[in-house]
């Protein structure tokens, strides 16, 4: 799917009373899970117990 027509959909879902800047962060986070999921597909992610290993030194 073209990246403008995910943007209109990302739009379109939001609700009329939506600011600029809502709008903004919806289309960043988007695009983040959108990368996110494209590195898992090829292979890039991390096991789940690596993910929580590394994530231990910060929350606890």
């Amino acid at each position: 799917m073209a990246e403008k027509e995910i943007a209109k959909q990302v739009i379109d879902a939001l609700p009329d009373s939506v600011t600029m800047d809502e709008i903004i962060h919806a289309l960043y986070v988007r695009t983040k899970f959108g990368r996110g999921e494209q590195e898992i597909r090829d292979g890039k992610g991390i096991p789940h117990d690596e993910a929580k290993r590394r994530l231990s030194k910060w929350v606890k």
